[in-house]
């Protein structure tokens, strides 16, 4: 694996773990370190780290947030 590899992965405690569930990738990020974006973005699939899955959580929490005010009137 190069450096360069090794260094994103443990700047990222998330990739680590992600490496750690999904071993498949060791061998995929040693025989061809390109494949490194394909692996950020499926992290990111993973562990639901996109803007839009930002959004809607603060939807959902928003929502629920009005339920609750909603119950207590």
């Amino acid at each position: 694996m190069s450096l360069e590899v090794q260094f994103k992965l443990k700047n990222n405690p998330l990739y680590i773990q992600y490496l750690r569930e999904n071993s498949i990738w060791y061998k995929h990020l040693n025989r061809d370190p390109d494949t490194f974006k394909i692996f950020e973005e499926e992290v990111k699939d993973a562990y639901q780290l996109r803007p839009t899955d930002r959004i809607s959580k603060a939807l959902e929490t928003i929502e629920l947030v009005q339920n609750v005010l909603a119950t207590m009137n």
